[in-house]
């Protein structure tokens, strides 16, 4: 079957790697780079677990394969804190409880990002809308649009993403 070369900005940092066709995106985020925050749900794209970023836009990692973000540029929920400094949705959802166990959070939390990108004043039926692809076993999902909604009022969420990473 061979292997094929791929160039993709992770997180700020280029790589450049040689990768199976069949490799999903989570598969090589995690295993070969070692991005283990963006998890593996269901490998069905049901659950949004694996949602991170491509070229700005929130995406299932679990369904794109590793050599389709050739020349591409990947946000992991690793690369949202910048300086040291949580981004305004990841300290939205640490205030609020958005979180129980934890599993869905790097995804609900990618996700979210992308939504308050295009509305950044969301309605809670919006925010419900805008999260419906991301499964959440635990909390009932109240604290989760709290966090949402918290991170809308501040005010400066799309002013959290680095440049390139939004």
């Amino acid at each position: 079957m061979g292997t094929r070369r791929i160039s993709v900005t992770v997180d700020g940092v280029a790589y450049s790697d040689d990768v199976e066709p069949r490799t999903l995106l989570v598969h090589y985020l995690r295993e070969r780079l070692g991005k283990t925050g963006t998890v593996v749900g269901c490998d069905t794209s049901n659950c949004g677990a694996c949602t991170v970023h491509l070229d700005g836009r929130s995406v299932k990692s679990c369904s794109v394969l590793a050599v389709q973000v050739d020349g591409s540029d990947v946000t992991t929920i690793e690369g949202l804190a910048q300086n040291g400094e949580l981004h305004p949705v990841q300290q939205a959802f640490h205030e609020n409880h958005g979180l129980q166990c934890g599993y869905c959070t790097p995804g609900m939390i990618m996700q979210a990002v992308d939504l308050l990108k295009d509305n950044p004043d969301p309605s809670d039926a919006e925010i419900r809308e805008g999260l419906e692809g991301n499964l959440c076993r635990c909390t009932g999902y109240q604290n989760i649009v709290k966090s949402v909604k918290a991170a809308a009022g501040a005010g400066s969420v799309s002013a959290g993403v680095a440049g390139g990473a939004a």
